[in-house]
């Protein structure tokens, strides 16, 4: 058998976290592995100047280390900068654990990652993303209080999902209003990528105002059942980003907006639930701007999310969730106005606005 020998000083050319193109002066980044229950895990916390990191697991079944690598590091600064443009004393932070969640997911690798987490000593605080339920939150909760978005029966906020559709829909009425002069979302086109969770309570207060909606899904029994619930039509173009839509919505995986579709979308306003649409910030954000795109702030319009769970941590209701919630439309509408005052991009108003509170904090937090 022969064997590759990687030398100190090859692998210090590698780079292979700090050399990252996504680490972004992260904080920490905890590998976990249990040969037991099976469980590859990543837990990054980006920044903590707001507060303890506050992130949810997303389980996926990444092609490789690097991949899921590159996931944890992207979403755990979006976290960042979505908690400090709402205006939550709360830090960035994300997990991935690398599996199937549909066959790989049991209450065993659960309860081991939330030992994980609780190694942190509450650094930080994990919930629910994508490949996860309220019932998986529950089970870490079993051995962990650094878990948020745990059932309501149990004295939590439930799932997310709900009031990151409304924050969403608020966000995207934003900019109908920006960029078509009215808020009213009746007879505009909107495209839907990705029918989840989110993506279905989108699907639903679009239909409800009156909104064309057209929706498209790797699942296909999923995409069926939506469409006939909501009376919405399935895309069967060859191309979805050349769509003849006024709102792309993207609310399935990120970096959708990259070289190869950009030049090709059509729709006069992109506002999704997915996490990092822009697989380049700078470069993809300037190229939407100078087409006349309007682009609303993936981490902003997201964020009903973490508003959310985060009322267990401040122990607010419901209803005031859904308000501070609602508030992402006013929020977004002054991202928009901060972008032309200062001839930048909106994506790029939003990073700054967000970096000004954290700078902040941390001159506040240095005296």
């Amino acid at each position: 058998m022969n064997a590759t020998v990687t030398t100190g000083k090859d692998l210090q050319k590698m780079d292979p976290v700090f050399g990252q193109l996504s680490f972004n002066g992260h904080e920490q980044i905890v590998f976990c592995n249990d040969k037991d229950t099976g469980l590859k895990a990543i837990i990054g916390i980006h920044n903590s100047v707001m507060g303890p990191a506050l992130g949810g697991t997303r389980m996926f079944n990444y092609a490789n280390e690097w991949e899921a690598l590159n996931d944890v590091l992207r979403l755990s600064r979006g976290m960042t900068y979505k908690a400090a443009i709402t205006g939550l004393n709360i830090g960035g932070g994300k997990a991935v654990i690398i599996g199937d969640a549909k066959t790989q997911k049991t209450p065993e690798l659960m309860r081991k990652f939330g030992e994980f987490v609780h190694s942190l000593s509450g650094r930080y605080i994990t919930a629910e993303d994508v490949g996860m339920e309220t019932a998986d939150m529950d089970i870490v909760r079993d051995v962990t209080p650094y878990v948020t978005g745990i059932s309501e029966e149990r004295g939590g906020s439930g799932n997310p999902s709900p009031v990151t559709a409304f924050g969403v829909y608020m966000g995207m009425k934003a900019a109908a209003k920006q960029q078509f002069g009215s808020e009213k979302l009746e007879g505009k086109k909107v495209l839907v990528q990705g029918i989840g969770h989110v993506g279905e309570t989108l699907v639903e207060y679009l239909t409800k105002e009156g909104a064309q909606v057209f929706i498209t899904d790797i699942n296909e029994e999923k995409l069926y059942q939506v469409a006939s619930k909501y009376n919405a039509q399935i895309f069967t173009g060859e191309d979805l980003y050349s769509a003849d839509v006024d709102i792309y919505a993207p609310c399935a995986m990120g970096a959708t907006i990259n070289d190869n579709t950009v030049d090709k979308i059509k729709a006069k306003v992109i506002a999704g639930a997915a996490n990092n649409q822009l697989a380049n910030e700078n470069t993809h954000g300037l190229i939407l701007q100078e087409r006349g795109i309007l682009y609303a702030p993936d981490f902003l319009i997201n964020a009903g999310g973490i508003i959310n769970v985060y009322a267990e941590i401040e122990h607010y209701d419901k209803a005031e969730a859904m308000r501070r919630t609602e508030n992402i439309y006013n929020t977004t509408l002054e991202i928009f106005d901060y972008a032309i005052a200062n001839g930048i991009t909106t994506h790029q108003a939003a990073l700054t606005i967000a970096q000004n509170r954290i700078d902040l904090r941390k001159i506040e937090n240095a005296k």
